[in-house]
């Protein structure tokens, strides 16, 4: 079993990350927090537990070490409106001819003394 401080500072984290969650995106419901299988694993977790009042653990496949907050709301609709710039951006055609420099066995010029 995992030491009583530490489940209670990882408790205190999931709290500090719901809080800063709900604070920066007030439209969204939280419901969950979702961690590696290994993570919930080594802390003597299960998945499904309710951890806090309304919010469940949930292996979600993510990296060790890191939790993620579960909500109902859309995070990523930011990056599909830059995906869309990026693919814009990249020119079909080159503009310029490409520098070529001396092939093998050509020594390069010699340059008097100073």
């Amino acid at each position: 079993m995992t030491e009583t401080s530490k489940i209670a500072h990882l408790l205190e984290r999931f709290a500090h990350g719901v809080a800063a969650h709900d604070r920066e995106n007030p439209g969204h419901h939280t419901w969950g927090i979702g961690m590696s299988s290994f993570d919930l694993e080594r802390l003597g977790l299960e998945e499904g537990e309710e951890i806090l009042p309304g919010i469940v653990l949930q292996a979600d496949g993510g990296g060790t070490g890191n939790f993620r907050i579960l909500c109902d709301g859309q995070h990523d609709e930011g990056a599909e409106e830059e995906e869309e710039e990026i693919v814009d951006a990249v020119a079909s055609e080159e503009l310029v001819e490409p520098a070529y420099g001396p092939g093998p066995g050509t020594p390069p010029p010699l340059q008097p003394p100073l």
